[in-house]
């Protein structure tokens, strides 16, 4: 598999396009006015002990407190007498007006705060720093068990403080103990700055911000497969080199400064495709297609043969829509980066064999994905379902807003049903008041079509309230809009 990133940068943005084999695969967007927080350490304070739901809210200085659990929160288990693990309830750790500093490990979503932890970490190349606590952990993306325990042995005979834990990541696979070893006095140096800010700092003041977009994709490139980086923009270009000669060397013959005049994401399509992840509609190469709806609570997809026929038997053809739609999911998955739980309604399979394989390639093309998956077996109902965790916004989230139209239902009133709502609004301010006339201020649409279409249902209605009545269309007015003004 070969890779390809694709950098671009003007002042108020910067996008990252990953490309495989020539087909987008994901994208990720950051905007001056409105950074990604996961990651970034605030010194917040807390508002509010919520004991009953074992979990507290955190103003760390955004327009919504953020959200701290139990589960969260550093010392919430603790060790007893008799040396059992117990929980500690949160109203027992915290105060209302407490300072605590804590990390952002889920950026706001929608109408929700952000989710925030007190166990805080530090990143780099090869390892996750864990100041509060004490175990070293593998990366689960490494299988071979004889590297598990060649790093984990690195780490624990390099680190200078045993009460620290460290997370080897999957980029260290293979790495000799000096690159380990210079990452973890990176990580020392960064924990002390942090230390030092923190004392000094004031609620709602950041404490510690990960690494822009850029330099952040490059510190986190897993493996050999990324053969070039290229980037529209001189001086990122430069500080891309600069950081990689320091942190990622491997890479620095790989970067490359994207001259030419024809925009960078129009060398593979990618603003096309980017449009085409925005539809609810995926168009399969063999005619069938997907459904994708995305809401606050889950995600749906639906398969469907579409024009795909096939040529043996029904089966069959259900089969191969399936095993293609497998394929198109993970792929959209990632590219929509889409988060939570995500139902899959693949076409009903008769065959318990062809079920399996279907779930096997579901699952192993979910392989590629950088973010945490799980999937379950087929339901009694023909439907799977799977969590893919969720830390920043999906596409959808970032470049779109809610329709003003339909305030984002995805469809609107009929223009006969808006006309009917009228006559019962004339209806009811009619018998309510005592009035001369009425005007009905209201689309041009709306009007068109009472005073054309239904020119004798609106005599109908004068007669019946026994007033006249006035229309006036505006053409600024939306379908659903209208305004009933009496004299």
């Amino acid at each position: 598999m070969s890779e390809e990133l694709l950098i671009n940068v003007t002042p108020q943005e910067t996008r990252v396009a990953t490309v495989e084999n020539g087909m987008l695969m994901e994208v990720w967007i950051e905007r001056v006015q409105k950074l990604g927080l996961v990651g970034t350490i605030f010194q917040g304070v807390v508002k509010r002990v919520l004991p009953g739901m074992e979990a507290a809210f955190v103003d760390i200085g955004l327009d919504k407190a953020a959200f701290l659990h139990v589960s969260d929160l550093a010392g919430a288990v603790q060790i007893n007498d008799n040396g059992e693990k117990v929980s500690v309830s949160i109203s027992r750790l915290l105060k209302e007006g407490q300072q605590i500093a804590v990390q952002v490990i889920k950026d706001p979503l929608g109408t929700k705060g952000a989710r925030v932890t007190s166990v805080l970490t530090a990143p780099s190349r090869f390892l996750v720093m864990m100041p509060s606590e004490s175990n070293i952990g593998v990366s689960v993306k490494i299988e071979s068990e004889e590297e598990r325990e060649r790093l984990r042995s690195i780490v624990s005979e390099m680190r200078e403080d045993e009460s620290c834990g460290y997370i080897v990541r999957t980029a260290a696979e293979g790495v000799e103990c000096d690159a380990i070893k210079s990452d973890m006095r990176y990580l020392a140096k960064v924990w002390a700055g942090l230390q030092a800010r923190q004392k000094t700092a004031k609620p709602g003041e950041v404490i510690f911000h990960d690494l822009p977009l850029v330099l952040r994709t490059l510190r986190d490139i897993r493996g050999a497969s990324t053969e070039r980086i290229r980037i529209d923009s001189r001086e990122t270009f430069r500080n891309s080199v600069a950081f990689s000669e320091e942190y990622v060397p491997e890479l620095v013959n790989c970067i490359e400064h994207y001259p030419g005049e024809r925009p960078i994401f129009d060398l593979h399509g990618i603003e096309d495709e980017i449009d085409r992840a925005l539809n609810k509609k995926v168009l399969l190469k063999s005619g069938g297609y997907l459904i994708i709806d995305q809401t606050e609570s889950m995600t749906t997809v639906d398969v469907n043969t579409g024009a795909f026929v096939g040529r043996n038997n029904l089966e069959e053809t259900i089969f191969k829509t399936n095993l293609e739609a497998a394929q198109a999911i993970a792929r959209q998955l990632r590219l929509r980066n889409l988060g939570g739980i995500i139902i899959i309604d693949f076409i009903d399979m008769q065959i318990v064999e062809h079920r399996r394989q279907v779930l096997r390639a579901l699952e192993k093309a979910l392989e590629k994905d950088h973010a945490k998956t799980q999937v379950s077996d087929v339901s009694s109902l023909g439907l799977v379902e799977m969590t893919r965790k969720r830390t920043r916004e999906s596409l959808e989230q970032v470049l779109c807003s809610e329709c003003p139209v339909c305030s984002g239902r995805g469809t609107t009133k009929t223009v006969e049903t808006v006309g009917f709502e009228v006559t019962r609004e004339i209806i009811r301010q009619v018998r309510q008041f005592d009035i001369e006339s009425v005007t009905v201020l209201a689309s041009t649409e709306l009007v068109d079509w009472f005073t054309e279409e239904r020119s004798d249902d609106l005599a109908l209605l004068e007669d019946f309230v026994d007033v006249p009545i006035r229309w006036q269309g505006e053409n600024f007015y939306m379908r659903e809009q209208y305004d009933v003004v009496l004299k």
